[in-house]
């Protein structure tokens, strides 16, 4: 079930419950991302992130210590742009409003409801990087 290079593709997933992160990366290998990393929370997702340069980020809203908005609103602020304006999916069980208009001003380009299927996965991950390659190329 790959295409559009997904395979050649670096994707950071943050999620705080291993049985969820499990899911979550199952199915980005069902669409046919090979290289993904993993981590819990959002200190570990900085780390990883500098360290391994990710094309897309999914990220879960509530983690301790560091959770999904606060990440996010860390990377948002960054002085390397090419970081600064990576793609970023939430994915979280939270639809309270003030949880959604803050990702929103913090410029998340896609927000996935818990549980995710295959189907939604995909969908928003095509549509959020079509929207990014085309914000990239003018």
């Amino acid at each position: 079930m790959s295409g559009s290079n997904y395979e050649m593709m670096r994707v950071l997933v943050l999620e705080d419950e291993l049985h969820i992160r499990r899911i979550v990366v199952r199915l980005l290998r069902e669409i046919g991302f090979d290289t993904i990393y993993e981590v819990s929370d959002g200190i570990d997702g900085m780390k990883e992130l500098l360290r391994v340069n990710p094309d897309l980020i999914i990220c879960d809203v509530h983690m301790e210590p560091m959770g999904g908005l606060k990440f996010l609103s860390t990377i948002r602020n960054l002085k390397k742009s090419d970081v600064a304006n990576l793609p970023v999916i939430f994915l979280t069980a939270d639809a309270d409003i003030d949880t959604v208009m803050k990702a929103k001003e913090l410029r998340v380009d896609g927000y996935i409801a818990k549980p995710v299927s295959l189907t939604q996965l995909k969908t928003k991950i095509d549509t959020v990087l079509a929207e990014h390659k085309a914000r990239a190329e003018g």
